[in-house]
């Protein structure tokens, strides 16, 4: 009798899928997920999950610190990218692109289009290969300290450091067991093309939009994932009445894109509205976005005492399959907080304190002032008036600084947290002229369209009956600004703050 049951969350049974009309194939994969239940695998998608890369993304929280504020979310980048695969299946099936199951799950099946069906799954699978621990809050810090020449010794590695650039470079070096590469080799798969499609710059306009656009398969799922495992619900929308409704239109020659018909016009806004609560509500909550803060400024500091991997060892890690870089993870950076502190190996007071209230959840205090306040300002393509605001509040917290530093005891500290990316609904018609790459905007990969029913193409935002046309021109601009408690009362005492 065969073992039915692999791993705790990989089975290998047909009692539990679909009836056999729907089920070609004998004995297939399948996961099952909190979300969407049994989702079918092909046996290479089955490698690329049980390989050391892919088991790696099962020790990273999918929102970060988040956990700290909501406690239920405690749920990882691994569920989060199988979630990813099964929504651009679906978006693939309900645009056409998709083969029967006989051919997807077949290795033999090598023609164009079984090949684009297969590969949107994998580059979906894989979009989050080279996730960071802690998600986004620890990748700000590597990208703020650039890359560090202490140990490097080859210029090919000097990428970017960032998640996209570190996962395209797993996909492309892996060529060993257990290897990325090795394993999209095996099954005939163009790895570059795959790395592309990650990066949403494939040759193909409806494979990056699937991957990188306003309405694709990241948002799909982690939208619903995360208000799932919060709590909140901000980021529920009718997901079934949008797939039921994706259709493709022909964008220019030789290209085709894909759209949303027009009875679906107040379902997708609803999505965009849903993600811009989502961001404003948990990812930018000033409680979790404290720790994020906090751990990014520690992990910078970490990096520039070498206290941490440096971004070209995690790629050399990677090339010679060094098993450290399988341990890089979430519980690598917090137990590198705890060494860091036991050993006092920080001689800087401000990221000691910091070190420790992180580990041990004791969030610092917000700065009240004007200034600081939340605000909804107007986007229409040159973000003037956000940028004079940035000015303005880094003038005033470098003066509440120097502030602290001539008449503080030196233990006294502050620092901002300014929006790295603009929350907003959509991008509105003048910031997608101005940053277009082409004359024709249906190409532009981002921003949704609309098909009428004899197959006209619009964009959404530019539609006089959709309340997009006027939200995106606006973004939800949330500043913070923190300190230890003796950096509040002495700036309160001195009525340079709100109490």
């Amino acid at each position: 009798m065969k073992q039915k049951v692999k791993t705790a969350s990989r089975i290998k049974t047909e009692s539990f899928l679909p009836p056999p009309t729907q089920r070609p194939i004998k004995n297939m994969r399948a996961i099952y997920d909190v979300l969407y239940g049994f989702i079918p695998i092909t046996e290479w998608e089955e490698q690329i999950i049980n390989s050391p890369f892919f088991q790696r993304l099962r020790w990273i929280k999918q929102l970060g610190f988040a956990n700290y504020i909501f406690p239920g979310a405690e749920h990882n980048r691994f569920a989060h990218v199988i979630g990813v695969m099964h929504s651009m299946d679906q978006m693939a099936r309900a645009l056409g692109l998709a083969v029967p199951d006989a051919e997807l799950f077949d290795r033999k099946a090598t023609h164009e289009a079984a090949m684009l069906h297969k590969s949107l799954r994998i580059a979906a699978l894989l979009h989050d290969i080279g996730t960071f621990p802690f998600s986004h809050a620890i990748e700000y810090a590597y990208i703020r300290h650039g890359n560090d020449q202490r140990r490097a010794t080859d210029p090919q590695k000097n990428l970017p450091n960032s998640h996209e650039h570190l996962g395209s470079f797993i996909i492309k070096n892996t060529d060993y067991d257990g290897g990325i590469t090795q394993i999209l080799n095996e099954y005939g798969f163009d790895v570059r093309m795959i790395s592309k499609i990650i990066k949403g710059d494939s040759p193909h306009l409806i494979a990056n939009q699937l991957m990188h656009s306003d309405l694709d398969a990241d948002r799909m799922d982690y939208l619903l994932r995360d208000a799932h495992y919060t709590g909140i619900k901000y980021g529920q929308f009718d997901r079934e009445y949008i797939l039921a409704n994706l259709v493709t239109f022909d964008a220019a020659p030789g290209q085709i894109a894909f759209g949303i018909r027009e009875n679906a016009i107040h379902a997708v806004e609803d999505f965009l509205i849903a993600r811009f609560s989502w961001y404003s509500q948990v990812i930018k909550n000033p409680g979790s976005a404290k720790f994020d803060i906090m751990s990014s400024h520690i992990a910078q500091a970490f990096l520039e005492k070498d206290l941490i991997h440096q971004f070209h060892d995690l790629l050399t890690m990677v090339e010679q399959k060094d098993e450290r870089f399988f341990w890089w993870n979430d519980i690598y950076f917090m137990n590198r907080c705890q060494e860091v502190r036991f050993k006092k190996l920080m001689k800087n007071r401000q990221i000691a304190e910091l070190n420790e209230m992180l580990l041990y959840r004791r969030p610092p205090k917000t700065v009240h002032h004007p200034l600081f306040s939340h605000r909804i300002l107007p986007s229409n393509g040159t973000d003037q008036e956000k940028t004079k605001l940035i000015a303005q509040i880094q003038e005033y917290v470098a003066e509440l600084q120097l502030f602290l530093k001539k008449q503080g005891t030196g233990q006294e500290w502050l620092f901002a947290d300014l929006p790295e990316k603009d929350v907003v609904f959509t991008r509105g018609m003048n910031h997608i002229i101005k940053k277009r790459s082409t004359e024709n905007l249906f190409k532009e990969r981002d921003p949704i369209k609309v098909v009428s029913k004899r197959g006209n193409p619009s964009l959404l935002v530019e539609r006089d009956n959709t309340l997009m046309k006027h939200l995106s021109g606006f973004i939800n601009f949330v500043p913070n600004v923190y300190a230890n408690e003796s950096a509040i009362e002495l700036l309160s005492a001195n009525g340079l703050i709100e109490d």
